[in-house]
């Protein structure tokens, strides 16, 4: 008993450090595809660095959902890729020691990694879009232009669509610039104009759009009456403090809510649409995920065994692949979940009870010395992305 309780701890420490460094490693990853925006937003629009690393703060709790998972998996395959590969597994078979005695140090890991998740996914979550959608508000407030984009419409003033060609930011002038102003109910207007500066007001929450050389079109939906107006200079005003107030105080977005709330909108419900689905998806995405550790890191085990030293590769590649099979379960489950099609807790708990299936299989066949045939496997994966 002694034994296999010193046997545990030294797989389980075994575990950390690779655990560790896969977390880092797939932040940097996320790091790098937020760099142009970082970039863009300090040299453009000169916001701060603080605001910067709140940002990032804010949206890593929506990564860490899906970091925390793949980086138990892959600690668990890497330990015992490297126990396989200094042939430890072959002297604790010698010593009597099974595959199986070693799996309460997995399971043991994969609960640590589980907690970490649940709590990402229960708390962090919500709180990061809560707090990411205040922090958007305060930028905002100061930095009109950083909410635009060139060729894009632009909704976030109250009745009032904004469509801007091109950007100079050097200069800050808007060319060529389309607005379609619906805010008088009676007349809607059209105004064109090649050329526009914008001044900003952050105090009262107004921004002043003087546009240069342009043209206004007016329908007047009562009278059925088109005129149209020629101008040097249109001064226009855009009120966000109206938008703010249009944004409701409670949470919307499903991934916003707590479990309280969740459960709230899920008890009697006025109607089975599409936001009842994706609420009810949601309640079990938050306990699907975590239990997902258990999965990833029993199907991790085999894979890890069965792979000899001059194969760690083809045992990393195999593992990076079922996660991504893991990951396409689950997003085909949110997608007909929505829908209605089939049950939303069978779209998120399938993927588990499929991986922990192949897991188990495979771990049986390698505790029964049957080879699980990995090649075969990454054989058949390089065939299908051929095709």
């Amino acid at each position: 008993m002694k034994m296999n309780t010193i046997i545990i701890r030294y797989v389980l420490k075994e575990m950390f450090p690779p655990f560790a460094v896969n977390i880092l490693f797939f932040l940097f990853v996320f790091l790098l595809t937020e760099i142009l925006k970082i970039t863009d937003m300090i040299v453009n629009y000169k916001v701060g660095l603080w605001v910067v690393a709140k940002l990032l703060l804010f949206s890593m709790p929506y990564f860490l959902v899906f970091i925390l998972p793949m980086s138990v998996m892959m600690a668990v395959l890497l330990t015992f890729l490297r126990m396989s590969a200094d042939n430890e597994i072959i002297a604790l078979r010698a010593a009597g020691i099974g595959i199986y005695q070693l799996l309460p140090a997995v399971f043991a890991f994969c609960f640590l990694g589980a907690a970490l998740t649940a709590v990402m996914t229960i708390h962090g979550q919500p709180w990061g879009r809560a707090s990411l959608k205040a922090l958007t508000i305060d930028i905002a407030r100061s930095n009109i232009d950083i909410g635009l984009k060139e060729r894009t419409f632009n909704n976030a003033f109250k009745g009032v669509m904004l469509y801007v060609n091109t950007i100079d930011l050097r200069k800050k002038e808007l060319i060529d610039v389309f607005i379609q102003d619906e805010r008088n109910l009676n007349t809607m207007i059209t105004v064109v104009a090649p050329l526009g500066r914008m001044v900003s007001d952050p105090d009262r929450l107004l921004f002043h759009l003087r546009l240069h050389n342009g043209t206004i079109h007016q329908v007047d939906l009562k009278k059925r009456s088109v005129n149209t107006v020629r101008f040097e200079t249109y001064d226009i005003r855009l009120d966000l403090k109206q938008a703010m107030e249009s944004l409701p105080d409670e949470p919307t977005h499903e991934q916003e809510m707590s479990l309280s709330e969740l459960r709230s909108h899920l008890k009697d419900p006025p109607s089975r649409d599409f936001r009842y689905y994706r609420r009810l998806m949601e309640f079990h995405r938050k306990f699907a995920i975590p239990v997902a550790c258990f999965a990833l890191g029993l199907l991790a085990v085999p894979l890890g065994v069965q792979s000899k030293s001059a194969r760690k590769s083809i045992g990393l590649a195999l593992g990076f692949f079922l996660f991504l099979f893991y990951y396409l379960l689950l997003s085909a489950g949110m997608v007909w979940g929505e829908t209605g099609a089939y049950p939303p807790a069978i779209g998120m708990w399938l993927p588990n009870i499929v991986t922990g299936g192949i897991g188990w299989l495979l771990l049986v066949r390698t505790v029964r010395g049957r080879p699980v045939y990995i090649e075969r496997f990454l054989m058949l994966f390089a065939w299908m992305r051929r095709k």
